[in-house]
């Protein structure tokens, strides 16, 4: 995006390029409805072709700009990134980016700087671990409430080996 004030036709055929990708994974995501196997099978077919055609147009653009453009850092960027986006074409469970985790931690990022005034350094790890604990709840569908009542409920009598049986989405009913 940033590239497009000194370099509108590279950035704007990186950028449908992209828009395409993202096109042809919301409708395979659709098509897949759950099944990774599919998705899988399904974004080699449509997405691959994509991402190397996205790879070959940059190999052949990228000494045609400066490197410190910002059209430049962007080819370097993607280029460095490359291997990381292959992996989608490994398992079908695996998002093509990291947005849904993002917004899920969006609020822990954003309470970090309450942290500094939480009183003590104890006091602020004790914070960030009940945020922790409640994100992993959020993520799980778990009412952070009432696992965190049926946890120290139950705490009290569980073997310190088996702690971890307590965690969110771990315990035993």
């Amino acid at each position: 995006m940033d590239a497009r004030d000194q370099d509108k036709a590279r950035a704007e055929k990186a950028l449908a390029l992209f828009s395409e990708i993202y096109r042809q994974e919301r409708a395979i995501k659709e098509e897949a409805a759950g099944d990774a196997d599919l998705r899988k099978e399904l974004r080699l077919k449509k997405v691959l072709p994509l991402l190397q055609q996205i790879k070959t147009w940059i190999q052949e653009e990228q000494f045609k700009v400066l490197p410190k453009s910002a059209i430049g850092k962007a080819m370097t960027y993607f280029m460095n990134q490359y291997p990381k986006f292959e992996v989608i074409f490994e398992d079908g469970r695996i998002e093509l980016d990291n947005n849904q985790i993002e917004n899920a931690i969006r609020p822990l990022a954003l309470s970090r700087k309450n942290f500094l005034f939480a009183g003590s350094h104890k006091a602020a790890q004790d914070a960030a671990m009940l945020y922790s604990f409640f994100g992993s709840c959020k993520m799980q569908g778990i009412n952070p409430q009432e696992w965190l009542e049926d946890t120290l409920r139950r705490i009290p009598d569980y073997s310190i080996q088996n702690l971890e049986e307590l965690l969110p989405g771990c315990q035993k009913e």
